[in-house]
This record gives structure tokens, C-alpha cells and sequence, in this order.
């Protein structure tokens, strides 16, 4: 088995009870360091992430996503031998084996992030409604289409730490995957997309993008590339 002690994994966890401990149960059998960002939970999500043996962050009132990823990225690069991380969806959508594709490249040296990506060989597997919303959001993007991405919005990254060290994500919400991915395309950073195999449970379909957040993703997409201009 590969030795993982250089890499940690960041989860942005909000009421995910249902589902937490065996998400991080599961990752800690490959990756020993975790780090969870408890984004002001109204469940029992932070109880959970105790039980688990993974390092417990917690923001005391709701941020967003964008934010959370902020602080377990930056809890992690203070962590000693800290060189690799990725970022993982606390909903059990993401395997550790993908994990493990993307902590693999970075280390070969042949990128400084590795981005996966559910369209270049599963895409009719992901639910229609995302589908339209995901592949609209990668085609409207100007810096999505410079960095030739398929996917702009896939949670499941990994960072060496020279990139991970220049992330500054300031919009807390959702749309937090396009600041990204326009900082990814305005750096020298070297940017890979890989695929991987997204896991759309019963669990994670009820709890995934509405129209209205797809919408909303959009427009924070347009406004952002209109600022950035």
C-alpha cells in the first residue's frame, strides 16, 4: 500500500450526520489525515467527525462551501509534511481510489493540480438536470474553455502544495468551483483532468444541485467572468 502520510484530504462538511462517519471511515483506511471542515451543522455532523478519529474544524455559523474548503486548505498547509491534498465531498459521491489517481499524477511531477472530471467517460450516468447545469457552466466559462476542462464543478481536486499555497477562495458559495478554476487559468500552475467514478447515491441525488442553485451558479458564473475582465 502507497504511503499517504504526505497527503491530507479536506472535507467541507454541513449536515451530512447520515453519512459522515462512514465517508471518513472509509477514506481513513487509505488516507491517514483528514481534516473536516464542520461548516456550522444544525445536525449531529461535528458528533460523527469525532467518533471518526479525523481532525474537527468547525465554523460556528454556515459559510458556504467556498469557505470551508479555505479553512481545511489552510488547517492542512500548517500541518508538518504537508506536500499533497484533496478535496472530497462528504456526501459519499467520491472514492478514494480517484483519490489516489490524482495524488499519483502529482506526484509523477507532470502537474501541480489534477481536476476530475465526470464527462470524459461517464457522463450518462450523472443526473440530467446536473448534467445540463455542469456541462453549460464548463461551456460558458471562458476560463474553463482556456483550460479545455469538461467539468468546472467537480469537487474532487488535488493540489501540490505550491497551488494549494496560492488558492485565496473568496466567494463562500457554490459557485466558489469557478473562482477556481479562474484562478487555476490566470497562473503559470500546471492543470491535468482526469476521470473519475462519481457515485450518485439515493442519499446524494436528494441532497444535490436544484434548478434554482444551478441557475444560481450560472449567474455567479457570469458576474464573476464579467468582473474578472
Amino acid at each position: 500500500m502507497n504511503d499517504y502520510h504526505d497527503t491530507w484530504l479536506v472535507i467541507p462538511v454541513y449536515n451530512e450526520e447520515q453519512v459522515i462517519a462512514d465517508v471518513v471511515e472509509q477514506a481513513l483506511k487509505v488516507f491517514p489525515n483528514i481534516v473536516c471542515v464542520n461548516d456550522g451543522s444544525s445536525d449531529n455532523s461535528a458528533e460523527r467527525i469525532l467518533g471518526t478519529g479525523a481532525h474537527l474544524v468547525r465554523h460556528p455559523v454556515n459559510l458556504g462551501q467556498g469557505a470551508a474548503l479555505q479553512t481545511g486548505l489552510s488547517y492542512a498547509l500548517a500541518q508538518p509534511g504537508a506536500e499533497y491534498f484533496v478535496t472530497f465531498d462528504a456526501d459519499g459521491q467520491h472514492q478514494t481510489d480517484d483519490a489516489e489517481k490524482l495524488v499519483a499524477l502529482l506526484r509523477e511531477d507532470v502537474a501541480d493540480v489534477v481536476l476530475g472530471s465526470r464527462f470524459i467517460e461517464q457522463s450518462d450516468q450523472v443526473p440530467l438536470l446536473k448534467r445540463i447545469v455542469l456541462r453549460t457552466a464548463a461551456t460558458i466559462s471562458p476560463t474553463a474553455r482556456r483550460l479545455k476542462l469538461t467539468d468546472s464543478h467537480n469537487g474532487l481536486r488535488g493540489l501540490n502544495r505550491k497551488a494549494a499555497s496560492r488558492l485565496r477562495i473568496t466567494m463562500n458559495g457554490m459557485a466558489h468551483a469557478s473562482e477556481i478554476v479562474g484562478i487555476l487559468a490566470r497562473s503559470d500552475l500546471r492543470v491535468a483532468e482526469i476521470p473519475v467514478d462519481i457515485l450518485y447515491t439515493e442519499y446524494s441525488r436528494a441532497k444535490g444541485q436544484s434548478l434554482l442553485n444551478g441557475v444560481n451558479i450560472l449567474f455567479d458564473i457570469s458576474l464573476r467572468e464579467r468582473g474578472g475582465r
